[in-house]
């Protein structure tokens, strides 16, 4: 699979991309990233990417020219946006784009991104969760990591990828590994019985369980959004 990013700060991506899954995906060949600085494609001597909005107004945002110009070579790829206004990025999207040959994450600075890139350039408008970031860099950064584990032949265990959180849309079960006991702290019975059927019956229960308590939002509900 091929990724491409745009973004202002290069360098930022060099050593997460360079160590642990990531690393070994690309330096497998499964995984080819594609890192473009925006700044080539600025206009002016001073590389010029971001101008002062129309109507007046805080900050500075980005022009649409600059990423017309890196986008144009990226015809071929599923085109994405980082925005604080874009639908909230789930599991469902990561596998999704997962299977796709030709992904391209474009990172947002400053006050935001000249809308007709949004409505002309790009595929799809996406954010990372409510809350504010400087750039999409973390949000890109967290999308590689997210489907660079989901491409054949990158996790050691394949199951890995099936037998986790949010799958059948609940939270993973709570996870216990040797000793038993610690500090009076025991693992539940259930787990040391040997009985599989009894464990995966406890599993579940365990997944619903945390999930009507954490994210009641993924469980099916009234339109109240309680879940039942």
């Amino acid at each position: 699979m091929r990724i491409s990013i745009i973004t202002l700060f290069p360098d930022y991506y060099r050593s997460p991309l360079e160590v642990s899954l990531i690393g070994r995906a690309i330096e497998s060949g499964i995984l080819d990233i594609s890192l473009i600085d925006l700044r080539t494609y600025g206009k002016g001597r001073h590389r010029q990417v971001d101008d002062s909005p129309f109507g007046g107004g805080p900050g500075m945002v980005m022009m649409i020219e600059p990423l017309a110009r890196a986008l144009e070579p990226l015809e071929d790829a599923h085109r994405v946006l980082f925005t604080p206004s874009g639908r909230r990025l789930d599991q469902a999207t990561m596998e999704r784009w997962s299977r796709l040959p030709h992904l391209a994450l474009v990172c947002g600075r400053y006050e935001g991104v000249d809308q007709r890139v949004a409505d002309h350039l790009i595929d799809e408008e996406v954010s990372l969760g409510d809350f504010i970031l400087a750039g999409g860099d973390v949000a890109a950064l967290a999308v590689v990591e997210g489907v660079a584990r989901l491409l054949p032949g990158v996790l050691g265990n394949a199951d890995s990828a099936v037998f986790e959180s949010f799958r059948d849309g609940l939270l993973e079960e709570p996870q216990y590994t040797r000793p038993a006991e610690f500090r009076g702290w025991r693992v539940p019975d259930v787990l040391l019985s040997g009985d599989h059927g009894r464990i995966e019956r406890w599993r579940q229960e365990q997944r619903v369980r945390r999930t009507r308590e954490r994210r009641p939002d993924l469980l099916p509900g009234d339109d109240d959004g309680s879940a039942p």
